[in-house]
């Protein structure tokens, strides 16, 4: 099965300014991924170019297999089989909610329009509103809308601008808890833009975290929280405070509550010192030969060590023997 979406080093600018950045991604059937980052990091822009509104400077964008965006090409948005929920969700106003969701399925017979209508306001649990018009319908009943619009023509892949942030907090998490349990019904890949955590972990099964038009980590949740790539998506993801290490002659690490007693260092894929990707275990109380090169694997570049407390020191400082540890407070 071809993929709904891959970016190849995709370059997007406004005159010289470049605001994406060889941007490279793969999105799987069914899958649900997420451009998080900051404002300003150019996560929309992407979205955008995605979409077919702004034409791509270097690189390419292929949906289902088939190249939509080049240096140069740029296919129409209504020729990409993509749907596009906005963030302030551009419902028709002078049409009922059966004619807006109708909208992008009118080359159907009449009675297989009145099917999908049917079919999708029942997914929603909003079967007898059809009749009603957008200014009748609450925020959370626009946005499902919104959504079942879009998914009606049944689209290769659909993409949602910030779809939740005129709403509340509460309404913004169960909503898009909800939107993701339509697209798994309708078996629908989708790739939303938010700058909220909480919002990406609810809805994604990947995330791209974002920072100045380039691409930091794209990963699950689970491995952004636990296993950041970089100094800037730990203290971007969840909570957390870094602390100041320095480390003894003997291998200790110290910290203003006291000595740290490192298990495992986990050296670079690239390292020779880690064969076979394994993990390199250290003990600062060891003694001998192997307890003196597990010390200076420690001293060595960024890595990150797991003590036994709970800390997770990631990375290292750049001055020798200094560190910095990264307490992930659970939540």
């Amino acid at each position: 099965m071809q993929c709904p979406l891959e970016l190849q080093q995709v370059h997007v600018a406004y005159g010289e300014t470049r605001v994406v950045r060889g941007v490279s991604l793969l999105l799987g059937a069914g899958e649900i991924g997420c451009l998080l980052g900051p404002s300003g990091c150019g996560k929309t822009t992407l979205l955008r170019a995605i979409a077919g509104f702004e034409p791509v400077r270097q690189g390419r964008i292929l949906i289902r297999g088939e190249e939509v965006s080049a240096a140069g090409y740029t296919r129409v948005p209504e020729k990409r089989g993509i749907g596009m929920v906005f963030q302030d969700f551009a419902l028709f106003p002078h049409l009922s909610v059966a004619r807006n969701i109708e909208f992008g399925i009118a080359h159907l017979p009449a009675r297989r329009r009145r099917m999908r209508v049917d079919e999708l306001l029942r997914l929603v649990a909003l079967p007898n509103i059809g009749g009603c018009y957008p200014h009748e319908l609450s925020g959370g009943q626009q946005q499902r809308v919104a959504l079942i619009r879009a998914l009606a023509p049944k689209p290769a892949l659909l993409l949602l601008d910030e779809p939740f942030s005129s709403m509340d907090v509460d309404l913004r998490e169960s909503l898009a808890r909800e939107v993701r349990q339509i697209l798994r019904r309708e078996r629908t890949s989708a790739l939303l833009v938010t700058h909220d955590q909480s919002e990406a972990f609810a809805m994604a099964d990947r995330i791209a975290v974002m920072q100045n038009g380039s691409i930091r980590q794209w990963d699950s949740a689970y491995n952004l929280y636990h296993k950041p790539a970089d100094r800037f998506i730990a203290g971007f993801i969840g909570q957390g405070v870094w602390l100041p290490l320095l480390q003894d002659a003997d291998g200790v690490l110290h910290s203003e509550f006291g000595p740290l007693y490192p298990s495992r260092a986990e050296l670079p894929r690239s390292s020779a010192s880690c064969a076979g990707g394994r993990n390199a275990a250290g003990d600062a109380a060891a003694t001998g030969r192997r307890g003196a090169q597990r010390r200076r694997r420690a001293r060595r570049g960024d890595r990150k060590i797991v003590s036994r407390r709970g800390y997770s020191l990631s990375p290292a400082v750049a001055e020798r023997n200094r560190y910095s540890v990264y307490h992930q407070r659970s939540q």
